[in-house]
């Protein structure tokens, strides 16, 4: 599946809480989490993406850029990816989630399983799919779907077109049960998005969610760039800005994210401000492997 704006919309649920709160259930698994992290940091190796594909980003990942579709399997269809978010401030508790997932991606598709847990606030197992469907004319129509422990269920639908230039809208919902937002835009929300594609190895987008359910006045905006660095990575850098109403007070705060992938290894750090328009703000390291 390709990393368009539309097929990480199921990844969310409702933004108004970053997780929720008492669930039964915690394991010591953050420092052997720690450890796996730094074995992963090392022996990046070239990418492996179809020629004008991008791989499916996880769904601890930040927002993904409008790309065109994959036009040949990968080479390494699996990715298991390891999750560590650090939330201090605002005069809350500080805590720390870990989140553990895994996913296939089929061609023009993907299912996933992840598992996350954060310190004195429980556990949460959720899976999703998503896909894109070619259309005639150029269109690609792409669905997602997601499940979670306590009764989540969340979904997204939305259209695109073009290969150098890419342009599309979509909208995503959910039932408002308790979740665990690792992804971070706003949920029930619509999205416009565009992009170009100067090679096939780059581009360059913009991405807008806006939440028009709970909290309209909610907005993100996405200005990401993917290209090769030296020795076969690649890089993706993703601007945030953020605006939107905070416990009654407007906020206008800038976040980022970067990422260094290589054909079987990956490190993504980000910095996200007032995470999920909360009074806290987040550091959130993944890292893991594809295979």
């Amino acid at each position: 599946m390709n990393d368009s704006a539309l097929v990480f919309l199921c990844s969310r649920g409702h933004q108004a809480a970053p997780w929720r709160r008492g669930w039964a259930g915690r394991s010591p698994a953050l420092l052997a989490l720690l450890a796996l992290l730094g074995a992963a940091a090392h022996g990046a190796e070239a990418p492996a993406a179809a020629p004008g594909s991008v791989e499916a980003a996880a769904p601890v990942e930040s927002a993904p850029a409008p790309e065109a579709s994959p036009s040949t399997p990968a080479e390494h269809p699996y990715k298991l990816t390891f999750g560590l978010y650090p939330m201090r401030g605002g005069g809350q508790p500080a805590s720390t989630g870990a989140d553990l997932n895994l996913r296939y991606g089929y061609g023009s598709g993907n299912v996933w399983l992840g598992r996350y847990e954060a310190e004195g606030q429980g556990t949460q197992w959720r899976g999703g799919w998503d896909r894109s469907v070619p259309l005639p004319g150029g269109w690609r129509l792409q669905p997602s779907l997601q499940l979670a422990s306590g009764g989540f269920a969340g979904g997204s639908l939305g259209l695109e077109r073009g290969e150098r230039w890419v342009a599309g809208a979509g909208l995503g919902r959910t039932n408002l049960r308790p979740y665990v937002n690792l992804n971070f835009d706003p949920n029930d929300a619509w999205m416009l998005w565009a992009g170009y594609h100067p090679t096939e190895s780059q581009s360059l987008s913009v991405l807008v969610v806006r939440d028009n359910r709970q909290n309209p006045d909610q907005q993100h905006m996405h200005l990401v760039y993917r290209g090769p660095v030296a020795d076969g990575l690649r890089l993706t850098v993703d601007v945030l800005r953020k605006t939107g109403l905070v416990d009654g007070q407007g906020i206008r705060r800038l976040g980022w994210s970067l990422g260094l992938d290589g054909r079987r290894t990956f490190v993504h750090l980000a910095w996200d401000p007032n995470v999920n328009f909360s009074s806290q703000n987040m550091w959130r390291l993944s890292t893991g492997w594809r295979f």
